[in-house]
């Protein structure tokens, strides 16, 4: 029980939250870039759509374990009913009730991302808009539960995540190219297989290309017409010209006078 009233368990629980929100902000920031098809030229779209979900999976890493040290940590009345449902912690019952709807929000966000192959596009994309919601009440939880960001560095920290978040949700709204409407990236390296709604392979994702038209029929010379007897067809005779013959010539008759 001792180690779980060291100030070290106080400690991790704020750097973890700072760590988090600020992996947060990177997170909504590259899925901003993801929606509004950025990519290209120096960086691909595909390879900033993994970039987006490898740091969502730490800022979910870092977000377990500030979680796991609030609760762990003796030294609050907290529990693990306190970080599902809201309003049910003895320490700070809003603060941490917004908290506790962060986390449900961000999970429920999560977990359709990772079931994003397996559920209809119209639904992972409603479910994907509490993600602005869910950073907003994060960064209210932090605002007022963090013991460093009020003051501070830390405060200068929540201002210019929340200043980021923002701006990337002012351009998400006004500056998304019409070319980027209804559609979203897919992960090279996720399996579609069985997935409804998602191709099968890069190839079905493109469109069909139309039938091919039939082949035009050769246009046919008319016949020749046959040639008359004694008549050279490869020597044509030019008008007023007789016909050279066809037989070889004949041999001239010697002694004729």
């Amino acid at each position: 029980m001792i180690a779980l009233t060291t100030p070290y368990l106080w400690y991790t629980t704020r750097a973890t939250g700072i760590i988090t929100l600020i992996l947060f902000t990177m997170v909504v920031t590259l899925g901003t870039l993801v929606a509004n098809r950025i990519g290209g030229t120096f960086v691909g779209r595909f390879e900033i759509n993994e970039l987006h979900r490898s740091l969502t999976m730490v800022a979910m890493t870092f977000l377990a374990i500030h979680i796991l040290t609030t609760v762990l940590d003796s030294y609050v009345a907290t529990g693990f009913i306190s970080v599902v449902i809201p309003m049910t912690s003895q320490y700070k019952r809003v603060a941490v009730g917004i908290g506790a709807i962060s986390f449900d929000l961000i999970l429920a966000v999560w977990t359709s991302s990772l079931l994003k192959l397996r559920i209809p596009n119209t639904t992972w994309r409603f479910i994907h808009w509490f993600s602005w919601l869910g950073f907003a009440t994060a960064l209210v939880h932090g605002f007022m539960t963090g013991t460093d960001s009020r003051k501070g560095i830390g405060l200068v920290v929540v201002a210019v995540c929340a200043a980021t978040v923002f701006v990337a949700a002012l351009w998400r709204f006004f500056g998304r190219p019409t070319r980027a409407a209804g559609r979203t990236a897919l992960s090279p390296l996720a399996t579609s297989s069985g997935a409804p709604g998602a191709p099968s392979s890069p190839s079905a994702a493109r469109p069909s290309r139309p039938a091919a038209r039939p082949a035009r029929p050769l246009v046919q010379s008319p016949p020749t017409p046959p040639s008359a007897p004694g008549v050279n067809p490869a020597r044509p005779a030019s008008p007023g010209q007789r016909p050279f013959p066809t037989s070889p010539n004949p041999k001239s008759k010697k002694g004729r006078s």
